[in-house]
């Protein structure tokens, strides 16, 4: 994630902190200052948003240990000031698997408030305090902590898709009906509890308007991303390819690069030397080769030589999965070593869209009696 710094690692996954972060702390000795007008309230504020943010690392990790568990690696674990995000590399496609993943953290959380409650008990403090109390920041740290995780638990398992309680109810209804129509259902109900928070927050507590914004947005997403998959379940690679493809020797100079670009013809270009692929001079290589060098630049001396590529036969969910991770425009496609087509996100949109569209088609045609369920 952008703007973000890695802090730790914990069970093998990166911690990192998002700049936004900072702002939250800030925030948190304001208010503190505000309420006692010492040094050491605006200190017990930064405390108090640390250990509860600890909380949150445990509830995601919950989550990450757990997908584990099936496989699923994840890929960090990001603070932000509204909550925890932990990167799962994907999400299980077993519901029943998927349902575990997402009650994991809440289970966490839980067991947190049990034991916060316990130490308060032991100290001899009441260990329920008081709510007002805790919400004004009057109250012992420990009630604070043990009330604001009664908080986050609460919340968290509202049915608001993608939070963990919109998880557990695309695992149930997956269950019993396709993971697609599942998606769609929860990304639904999510939305509707996006616009429900965004009209409380106007009104009450900005907060809920920024959560109700990724709520909205995630819920899109994710449902995209379900229909995505989908289209492209079964699907190998060189369907979706390009296989009229530009090529360049990196004895060219930019200029050659520069004429392609401006006769419309691609973004990105494999070079290739004696039949082999040895680099990829993409937009934003040309950009800077072409301000700091002058289009007389060969075009071996500015081109990107990580490359990643894919293989013929390869499904193309993977070589998708392969090109956001490397944050390219264009996926080299190789067969025998040789180069025989790219893959660019532009055509894979493009594929899901016309799959959406003849299936939204063949809808219609399925018999009217046939059950949602089995």
């Amino acid at each position: 994630m952008r703007w973000s710094w890695r802090v730790g690692r914990i069970a093998g996954i990166d911690l990192r902190v998002h700049a936004t972060f900072l702002f939250l702390l800030v925030w948190a000795a304001l208010a503190g200052y505000q309420v006692t007008h010492t040094a050491s309230g605006a200190a017990r504020g930064v405390v108090f948003i640390l250990a509860l943010f600890l909380s949150v690392v445990l509830h995601e990790l919950g989550h990450a240990l757990t997908a584990r568990r099936f496989g699923v690696p994840t890929r960090d674990i990001t603070l932000l000031p509204i909550g925890g995000v932990a990167r799962l590399a994907h999400i299980p496609r077993e519901p029943r698997q998927e349902l575990r993943v997402a009650l994991a953290g809440p289970a966490v959380t839980l067991a947190i408030i049990v034991v916060l409650y316990a130490v308060q008990a032991v100290l001899g403090f009441p260990p329920l305090g008081s709510t007002q109390d805790a919400v004004a920041g009057r109250g012992t740290l420990l009630s604070q902590l043990m009330w604001a995780n009664v908080t986050l638990l609460v919340f968290n398992l509202l049915p608001a898709f993608p939070m963990d309680g919109g998880r557990v109810l695309r695992a149930s209804l997956a269950l019993r009906m396709p993971y697609g129509r599942a998606t769609a259902l929860a990304a639904r109900v999510g939305q509707g509890f996006a616009l429900v928070f965004g009209i409380i927050g106007l009104f009450y507590n900005p907060w809920l308007v920024i959560i109700a914004l990724f709520v909205w947005l995630g819920a899109v997403a994710e449902a995209g991303e379900v229909q995505q998959r989908s289209a492209l379940e079964g699907v190998p690679v060189e369907r979706l390819m390009i296989r009229d493809v530009r090529t360049l020797d990196p004895k060219q100079p930019l200029q050659a690069a520069l004429e392609q670009v401006l006769a419309g013809f691609q973004q990105d270009f494999p070079v290739v030397e004696n039949g082999r692929l040895v680099g990829m001079l993409t937009r934003a290589r040309l950009l800077d080769g072409l301000a700091r060098r002058g289009s007389a630049a060969p075009v071996g001396e500015v081109m990107e030589t990580a490359i990643r590529s894919a293989k013929v036969g390869e499904p193309a969910e993977r070589a998708l999965a392969e090109l956001r991770e490397c944050r390219c425009q264009s996926l080299p496609i190789m067969e025998d070593g040789r180069l025989v087509g790219v893959l660019t996100l532009e055509n894979v949109g493009e594929y899901v869209m016309i799959e959406a569209a003849l299936r939204a088609r063949a809808a219609p045609s399925r018999p009217a009696s046939r059950p949602d369920h089995q």
